[in-house]
């Protein structure tokens, strides 16, 4: 075994591995001039982060490596053979065949061509030769003109689709060379295209709009070795550090911040107080942030524009005057005598606000009879002729809006693809309505409003005292701390039994209260040790596995607690195996285990939050196996939702939120994470039982302090004061 300095070109033949983290492919090498394999002494591996190389490997792709590989004799059954591996290489490129008989063979073999066989691919050379890279480069009615001589429609699409992959190669290799990330790469093609290179050049730090670090993007542009060599005080480096440190407040929720917050972060960017001078003047030359002259606040400008523009949408529907008509009081009356019990008067007036103003909020805690109320306002709008929008963040709490008011909803996701919102000879007027509200950001607030016409009524229905949104601002708190949108706010507890301690006790979490006793009615406070929460949860989860979820702050301990209950509860399920490019992988998910599915796709019917029970294995046609979900449906298992599985014993709070389980167990673990409003939130997720399991003197502590989401700046309350 050794080490040594090497290069080779390789086609690809196989692809044991792919993951987020980490891709491994073979193949056979390849001789300068020649497409056959030489003396097949040895194949090449690659193991790297995906994010490090071009594109994604394929079978049939061509490429080339450099760097230190390993090589090591392989007994593969019959002979032994040599494995050259490249571990984190040098450098990487993937390139097209050079001549006809390998892009013959290339098309033939490649899965991005997929029905495109060898006699196809060989009259597609013969009928363009050398132009073929120009003609498949652009898809023009030209193009397809001339190659229906020998393809089918379908097989055109094909061509020009599988091709669509590599034209943008040497742009990508180039990126790859200057060790600009694949996730990256692609953001700026599909921005910039074809003068992507040609964007970068001219100014490297332009990268940071695309998710680059400041960091990574200053080796690159300052590097002697490199073309670029840029002066430590071009006003592009300094340009790039405001905006970059701008980035990081409000990554942390911030719509606004301070000199006080930026000087810190641009000085560890740039090692000059000089320079850091010279950044705040060049960030304020460029308009990106605009210096409030009363409070000396910095407001970077895309925030304050989206909070301008959603604060006037929403004075503007409040001002409008009152709309609760005998119509709508007809259409009250008739919506109330639907329900199957009686409102109590502070829903009463919920629903007649709702009816009244062209905006208004419906607030309070889990079970307080939010849903019921929204129920009466939707079949009252109804009623009246109007189109009911209902919308959720995440599709899990979609759902559940749909069971209980039984309109039709949706994500926003896919409200916002839809055509935008405006009035029609079909309904007398549109209303709007945004259940789980807390959990709308004001970007996502932003592009709502772009969607729908200023007349469009909007009701907002949520806890303001919940986990915050991931993205900046916290809307919903931020329109109650206002006080100028008409809000009522529900506090009779409607859902859980009186018995079980849930309502009083959140409401004393959420109010810096710590509870007398920690174990009352149906919560129990198991007292545990840092290192024994997930065995605790584990024990906790087999007694009622069919009612139970566990929610922990940190996707490690997600991990670490479903793996655990995975091997405690469903041992000798069969694991989830599949073929994929001629090889056998396995899934570490079993059959009878709770998944969960972290993307949304739309096709199969599963959003992001999703939950189920994969409940069969057997593959059939291009098929894995089964999931039943939580709502009985079963979909069936194909690669675009085997990417997006998980175990789903544990999971995150914010996957959780917007739902609802009968049974919660919280794994209390203290961290930058968890705080009040975390854990106030994750008590009201249970509908009649919670077990918290973690340390009592942390769990006081965190409740005397005040929640991370009561210290993030948001400018919006005072713009609809004003």
């Amino acid at each position: 075994m050794n080490h040594v300095e090497y290069e080779d070109f390789f086609r690809v033949t196989s692809i044991p591995f792919s993951s987020k983290n980490i891709v491994i492919f073979s193949g056979v090498p390849l001789n300068k001039g020649s497409y056959k394999k030489n003396s097949g002494k040895y194949y090449v591996t690659i193991k790297v982060n995906p994010d490090y190389i071009p594109i994604q490997p394929e079978i049939g792709q061509h490429w080339y490596v450099k760097g230190n590989k390993l090589v090591e004799d392989m007994d593969i059954g019959e002979y032994i053979m040599q494995q050259h591996t490249y571990k984190s290489p040098v450098q990487t490129k993937c390139t097209l065949p050079s001549n006809g008989e390998q892009l013959i063979r290339f098309m033939a073999n490649n899965a991005d061509f997929k029905g495109i066989g060898e006699s196809k691919a060989r009259a597609i050379w013969n009928l363009l030769g050398k132009n073929l890279h120009s003609v498949l480069k652009g898809d023009t009615a030209h193009a397809r003109k001339e190659l229906k001589s020998i393809l089918s429609e379908e097989s055109i699409d094909t061509l020009f689709n599988g091709y669509s992959k590599y034209k943008n190669l040497a742009f990508c290799n180039w990126m790859s060379e200057h060790s600009i990330p694949t996730s990256v790469q692609q953001r700026l093609i599909r921005h910039h295209g074809e003068k992507s290179i040609e964007s970068i050049k001219t100014n490297p730090y332009a990268l940071v709009g695309f998710g680059m670090s400041f960091d990574d993007i200053d080796q690159i542009a300052t590097n002697p070795a490199l073309s670029f060599q840029v002066e430590l005080s071009d006003h592009r480096r300094l340009s790039a550090a405001i905006e970059m440190a701008i980035r990081k407040e409000i990554e942390k929720g911030h719509t606004y911040t301070s000199q006080d917050n930026l000087r810190p972060r641009l000085t560890k960017f740039l090692k000059s107080n000089e320079l850091v001078n010279a950044a705040f003047k060049a960030g304020y030359d460029r308009a990106q942030y605009i210096l409030n002259p009363d409070t000396g606040s910095y407001h970077p400008t895309a925030q304050l524009l989206m909070e301008n523009v959603v604060a006037k949408r929403l004075k503007s529907l409040a001002i409008q005057p009152s709309f609760y008509d005998k119509q709508a009081e007809l259409a009250y009356i008739n919506a109330i005598a639907e329900l199957p019990y009686e409102l109590t008067k502070g829903q009463e007036k919920a629903v007649i606000s709702c009816l009244d103003n062209a905006v208004s909020c419906i607030t309070g805690g889990a079970g307080t009879g939010k849903t019921t109320v929204l129920r009466a306002v939707l079949g009252a709008y109804h009623q009246m002729g109007f189109e009911i929008h209902a919308v959720a963040l995440s599709g899990r709490a979609a759902m559940r809006l749909h069971e209980s008011v039984g309109f039709k909803t949706s994500t926003i996701a896919a409200l916002l693809r839809r055509e935008s919102i405006a009035p029609n000879l079909s309904h007398k007027g549109h209303l709007l309505v945004i259940d789980e509200a807390s959990m709308i950001d004001l970007p996502t607030m932003y592009r709502i409003v772009n969607h729908i016409h200023p007349s469009v009524r909007i009701v907002f229905s949520g806890d303001p005292d919940q986990l915050p949104p991931i993205g900046c601002g916290k809307l919903l708190a931020d329109i109650v701390l206002a006080k100028k949108i008409t809000n009522t706010k529900l506090e009779i507890v409607k859902r859980q039994e009186g018995s079980s301690a849930i309502p009083e006790y959140s409401c004393m979490v959420n109010q810096g209260e710590v509870p007398a006793h920690l174990s009352t009615g149906n919560i129990f406070f198991h007292e545990t040790d840092k290192k024994n929460i997930a065995q605790v949860c584990c024990e906790l989860y087999q007694r009622s596995p069919e009612n139970s979820r566990i929610i922990a702050p940190t996707k490690q301990l997600v991990s670490d607690i479903n793996k655990l209950t995975q091997h405690t509860t469903n041992p000798k399920g069969s694991l989830l195996k599949f073929e994929m490019h001629g090889e056998s992988y396995h899934q570490n998910l079993r059959v009878n285990d709770v998944i969960l599915f972290t993307q949304n796709n739309y096709d199969k019917g599963v959003q992001n939050g999703s939950l189920g029970i994969l409940s069969s294995i057997e593959p059939a046609a291009n098929n894995f196996g089964k999931v039943t979900l939580d709502a009985g449906e079963t979909i069936e298992i194909d690669q675009s939702v085997l990417d997006c599985m998980e175990l789903g014993y544990a999971i995150t709070l914010h996957k959780a939120q917007g739902s609802q389980f009968p049974r919660i167990i919280i794994a209390f673990q203290k961290g930058r994470i968890l705080d009040r409003a975390w854990l106030y939130t994750a008590i009201t997720r249970a509908e009649s039982e919670v077990h918290i399991v973690g340390n009592a003197d942390d769990f006081a502590q965190i409740i005397r302090n005040e929640s991370n989401s009561k210290k993030r700046n948001s400018y919006l309350p005072e713009l609809l004061k004003i």
